[in-house]
């Protein structure tokens, strides 16, 4: 059996397909994208001459589905470097070379014959031991197995991705009864740990796991929709965020699916199911001719909401599904929608809808309590155990809590009580829960209810979580409202920042200053980190905003150098400090990483310097560590143009670049090559651990407090004429070219001579000079309260 894979064929150059392909590329394994022979020529190739047997012919299906990747938002590649890693090849001339991989991953056609065809002829050409996979979202897996050897049974799997592969972290894994345990374990590990994704085993059903339940709920929506006489608009208002769901809620969701793509999952179950079951998941007729009339959502431009241009900019227009024509958007208000957005806590929040006597209670309702029941009744049939089905809602469709652990937050007792005076049944396995005196399908976190019992779930020990970690009160070392120093175990201790979207405040800056004195005295290593939405959106921007409207410029100084010192705590602590960031890690959460010993970042993490969005300059030190970590890039002996460096740091503080991935951070210099980035997020903390551990025991030493050159007086004219050039042509505001100004002359290091050696206190003294400067400008403070006020950046 194949123990390691080196290398993918993936049959399909499709969405679907195309973007498997990116991803394998992405966690660095190489792949042959195949596609079908074309059987005409485009017009382009005929002005070239070519002919249907030219090669550059037979591969273009699968060359042009590489090349799209470039262009697909959101993007497929995590750097675009990456596409070179994907081959295109054709199913007529290049079978064989499924001699040359591991693992082959068939993403045709849903159509069962057509799959059945592609493995027969995969069979003729692949090695002995290979895995074949299908990624089918709801065909039978045994069924396309028919007729194949006992190897390709043995060593045949279904592998359901979810779109966009990328981005979406469930894969469902469906063996069939021929598969071996070997297989089955080898493709979990790999799954986890090399794709880093989140596993759930399916039983061979109806569209498996997720679609099965996220259909069946969609469809229980729009019924209860027509039959309550609401909006699109209005059964979004509550379907989001309130109900623990994306910002997408319900129509806007389907809109991104594409109604097609939906409709097609939906009939796999309507074809082999009958009775109640059968009902939902018929669509109603709006839903057949939004399909007729090709309203399939963002893929036509009109699906259940239409983006219409206007004098005054855009309008998003909601679908009136009576009369079919696009109207403004709606919203429901009611008393619950205020009351759940002011409770505090998932459980309150729900049950403050869920429970409420109003329109937006009864519609929550009516359509929570039918999706619960189904997911109970479908519960044995389609999974292994409760905990795979809440895992598939929430790593498949973005969902806060499963089903079950829904249940739970509005209470199992009072909500199946309800449902008995609704008239209503629950399967009686619930029934017999409750007998026994269990009111809940969780114990804890890990331990679920399954067959009579609470159980305990099997968790990857590459799974660490801090909150966990927190309930045994003797692992917190030290706390403050904003920060927390756990004791991760093996010596080494975790900060987590806890402040509102953890921002940096005096708070969190004390708490770093103590945790490497901490970690000196009494650990091996520190790893900063946390398992919020975000590790860090910066500075508290309100606090600085107030004090400079006060005038408190003295304060504001004191805050600046506490942020420094605290920077400079974690680069030259005795101990190695690990910074593990993930998604959002803008401005002050850049500035905490850099002084780091070491980065291990997530894949999807989003770093940059983005203070000029709010007028200023990163205050932190972000700036002269930016510039040392792009002259460390240089290799040892090489001569160093200091004024590309500078150049290079200029550019990407003044432009806020933000990396759209932890590899393209690597790009933009935030991350450097000795630098790690963990492919599951689920071990990034443990991985950070290890990293620590890893250079405590090398004999960690911190760095050596040297000069630094810089490009002066000379230097600082290059660059500020670059910005002054954009303002001539319109491209930056006079604010932004005095913002300009001030980071250049930081990077300069000021009035020296060019090649002048600097020491760090310095450049940190020109950095909070123009910081505080910038702070007291009207335009800056009004770019700060946009921020605070609308959420994104003003341009004044």
């Amino acid at each position: 059996m194949i123990n390691r894979i080196g290398k993918v064929a993936v049959l399909g150059s499709g969405i679907m397909g195309s973007g498997i392909a990116a991803h394998l590329a992405n966690v660095g394994i190489p792949s042959i994208l195949f596609d079908i022979v074309p059987r005409e020529l485009t017009d382009a190739e005929k002005k070239k001459g070519l002919t249907l047997e030219d090669e550059a012919v037979r591969n273009r299906l699968a060359a042009e589905s590489i090349q799209k990747l470039k262009k697909q938002k959101p993007a497929p590649l995590a750097k675009k470097a990456n596409i070179d890693m994907i081959e295109a090849a054709n199913m007529e001339d290049h079978m064989e070379r499924l001699q040359e991989v591991d693992w082959i991953v068939e993403v045709v056609v849903e159509n069962l014959e057509i799959k059945q065809k592609v493995f027969a002829n995969v069979e003729k050409h692949r090695k002995e031991g290979s895995i074949v996979s299908s990624n089918t979202s709801g065909i039978s897996v045994e069924a396309m197995a028919e007729g194949r050897s006992d190897d390709f049974k043995k060593h045949f799997i279904g592998t359901h991705f979810f779109n966009p592969p990328r981005y979406l972290k469930l894969l469902e894994i469906i063996p069939t009864k021929d598969t071996s345990p070997e297989v089955m374990s080898f493709m979990r590990a790999f799954g986890e740990d090399t794709l880093g994704k989140g596993i759930v085993e399916a039983k061979d059903t109806p569209n498996f796991i997720g679609n099965r339940i996220g259909t069946y709920g969609l469809l229980v929506t729009v019924r209860e929709m027509v039959k309550g006489g609401y909006s699109v608009g209005e059964v979004d208002s509550v379907t989001g965020p309130s109900l623990g769901r994306p910002k997408s809620a319900t129509f806007r969701t389907l809109d991104v699916v594409g109604l097609d793509t939906f409709l097609h999952v939906a009939k796999n179950v309507y074809d082999k199911d009958e009775g109640d079951e059968q009902d939902v998941f018929d669509p109603p007729a709006f839903m057949r001719e939004m399909n007729e009339k090709k309203m399939l959502g963002s893929k036509t431009g009109k699906g259940f909401y239409y983006k219409k241009k206007t004098e005054s900019g855009s309008e998003i227009l909601e679908l009136d599904y009576e009369t079919m024509e696009y109207v403004e958007r709606k919203k429901l208000k009611a008393p619950s929608v205020q009351q759940s957005k002011q409770a505090k806590g998932k459980a309150n929040k729900l049950k403050a809808l869920v429970y409420a006597d109003d329109r937006a209670g009864e519609l929550v309702w009516n359509i929570l309590k039918p999706t619960l029941i189904y997911a109970a009744e479908k519960a044995e049939e389609i999974a292994n155990n409760i905990r795979d089905i809440d895992n598939a809602m929430k790593w498949g469709f973005g969902w806060e809590l499963g089903p079950f652990e829904t249940w739970d937050a509005i209470g199992v007792e009072k909500s199946v009580a309800k449902m008995k005076e609704d008239g209503d049944s629950v399967p009686q396995w619930v029934e017999d829960m409750l007998a026994s005196g269990k009111t809940s399908f969780y114990e804890s976190r890990t331990s679920y209810f399954h067959k009579g019992d609470y159980v305990e779930a099997e968790i990857n020990p590459k799974e660490i979580h801090i909150k966990t970690l927190k309930e045994n009160e003797s692992n917190i070392i030290l706390k403050n409202a904003g920060a927390s120093l756990v004791d991760l175990g093996d010596d080494i201790a975790v900060l987590e920042f806890t402040s509102p979207n953890n921002s940096i405040g005096l708070d969190v800056l004390q708490m770093i200053k103590k945790s490497v004195d901490e970690v000196e005295k009494n650990y091996k290593g520190l790893v900063i980190n946390n398992q919020g939405k975000n590790f860090c959106v910066g500075a508290n921007l309100m606090m600085i905003l107030m004090e400079a409207q006060d005038m408190n410029f003295p304060e504001l100084d004191l805050v600046i150098r506490q942020f420094q010192q605290s920077m400079a705590r974690i680069r030259y602590s005795a101990k190695p400090v690990i910074a593990a960031p993930f998604q959002m890690t803008l401005g002050g959460g850049t500035e905490v990483s850099l002084p780091a010993a070491k980065i291990q970042a997530s894949p999807e993490t989003y770093m940059g310097l983005v203070e000029g969005g709010v007028g200023l300059i990163p205050g932190g030190g972000g700036n002269k560590e930016l510039y040392i970590r792009e002259i460390n890039r240089l290799p040892e002996g090489a001569s160093i143009d200091l004024q590309a460096v500078a150049n290079k740091v200029f550019e990407t503080i003044a432009m806020a670049k933000v990396s759209t991935s932890g590899q393209e951070a690597e790009e933009l210099g935030f991350i450097r090559p000795q630098d790690g980035i963990s492919v599951n997020q689920d071990h990034l903390l443990h991985d950070a651990k290890m990293e620590a551990l890893h250079l405590f025991n090398q004999g960690y030493t911190p760095p050596k407090r040297d000069k630094i050159p810089v490009v002066g007086e000379t230097g600082y004219a290059t660059m500020l004429l670059g910005a002054k050039s954009l303002r001539f042509g319109n491209y930056i505001s006079d604010h932004d070219l005095k913002i300009a100004d001030k980071l250049a002359f930081v990077l300069a290091g000021g009035r020296v001579p060019k090649g002048s050696k600097v020491d760090e206190q310095y450049l940190l003294d020109l950095e909070r000079e123009a910081f505080l400067s910038l702070v007291g400008e009207p335009k800056t403070q009004q770019r700060m309260q946009h921020m605070l006020t609308k959420g994104k950046p003003l341009r004044n």
